[in-house]
């Protein structure tokens, strides 16, 4: 496997790409705030026009111990042996909810010696709960799937996907990696603390959440953060729920994306089910960097082979709260895998993988998510 990485600053930085092979895929992780993602994306695929474009919008980028705004953290690779494939769903056009849409990938990727799906979705109107049960619908076991929602800075009004030549909204794009040859390691930790009583879920429909002890939701929510509630829901990153239910026997958790003032609703990124129980859940900046670290150790002891590349995809929550010291926990994971491998990632508002290779794959908020792959 050849990689090659680049922190691009600006648009000219496109003629200064030093790259010594032909990728098969460029990995693409931009800031809202870059100027020129789609003349950028449009004149790289053109320039390199065999290989494949895949990223999506953050709310920071990861290249190496660098946590970074306002540039694409761009990773290009040349695979040895693992064969690559492309598929997107607009959701619009489609005119499919979050399941479908999932389902809809997967069977277009299903095939002999399908290793991995590495999925990029838009953040703010799928599910990503669903997304994960479609993508597993109709997929063998041994197939893994990892990756993430997009973010938008902690705006939460605009998230994109990149897929080929086209920067767009409202667009899931997953990559299939083919091949007996390619290594994955994953893994998702957190490092939240839950506080406060136990609260059970008594009207809820999908991914929004009305009523808990059968108190409107949001009015209850509002009392546990005080003079923070007028800063919704941004101010919600920071108080994030612990959630568990049959299908759940370790606890996820589920951050806020919008409420609804009119329907005293809160809308999460995966789905809070009727009957579930949660809790509040607050930071500690010291067992965040250790969850980072303990990711990174399931990561690297779930294969036995070299890591060569991960992706660390970590929630907008987390670099809230770390604010300045947030290049600490890409610094910890960096640390366990040592200085062989290529990191780059992105802070997002979901993240997609099992906790361990003995877990089901499911939607986390809050965690720090690692993805290696190796040939």
């Amino acid at each position: 496997m050849k990689i090659y990485q680049h922190k691009v600053l600006h648009l000219q930085d496109l003629d200064h790409l030093d790259l010594k092979f032909v990728p098969d895929v460029f990995f693409l992780f931009a800031s809202p705030t870059f100027i020129g993602t789609e003349e950028f994306v449009s004149k790289l695929a053109c320039k390199f026009e065999d290989a494949i474009l895949i990223g999506c919008s953050t709310a920071g980028e990861i290249l190496g111990n660098e946590v970074l705004d306002s540039t694409i953290a761009l990773t290009a690779v040349k695979f040895e042996k693992t064969k690559l494939r492309i598929e997107e769903v607009d959701l619009v056009a489609c005119n499919l909810d979050s399941y479908e849409a999932g389902k809809a990938i997967s069977s277009k990727l299903i095939g002999p010696d399908l290793r991995h799906i590495f999925v990029l979705s838009d953040g703010l109107i799928v599910n990503g709960a669903e997304l994960v049960k479609g993508l597993h619908a109709d997929l063998d076991k041994s197939v893994s799937i990892t990756g993430g929602l997009a973010g938008d800075c902690s705006n939460f009004e605009n998230t994109l996907v990149i897929s080929g030549n086209k920067v767009a909204s409202k667009k899931i794009v997953a990559l299939g990696l083919y091949g007996p040859e390619l290594s994955i390691g994953f893994a998702s930790k957190g490092g939240w603390d839950s506080f406060g009583i136990e609260r059970l879920v008594t009207k809820s429909t999908n991914n929004v959440l009305y009523e808990l002890d059968g108190q409107p939701a949001l009015e209850l929510y509002k009392s546990f953060l005080g003079d923070m509630a007028k800063d919704l829901p941004g101010s919600g990153l920071l108080f994030p729920l612990s959630m568990r239910d049959e299908d759940n026997q370790i606890p996820v958790v589920r951050t806020i994306l919008s409420v609804d003032e009119k329907n005293g609703s809160l809308t999460f990124a995966g789905n809070i089910p009727q009957g579930s129980y949660v809790r509040l859940m607050k930071a500690n900046i010291d067992r965040i960097i250790g969850g980072a670290e303990q990711s990174a150790i399931t990561a690297k002891n779930s294969t036995e082979d070299q890591h060569q590349l991960a992706f660390l995809i970590s929630c907008v929550g987390r670099r809230l709260v770390m604010k300045q010291l947030v290049e600490e926990e890409v610094e910890a994971v960096n640390e366990v895998f040592g200085n062989d491998i290529y990191t780059t990632g992105f802070y997002s508002y979901g993240e997609i993988a099992p906790f361990d290779k003995f877990s089901p794959c499911t939607l986390h908020n809050q965690t720090m998510t690692i993805t290696t792959f190796s040939e």
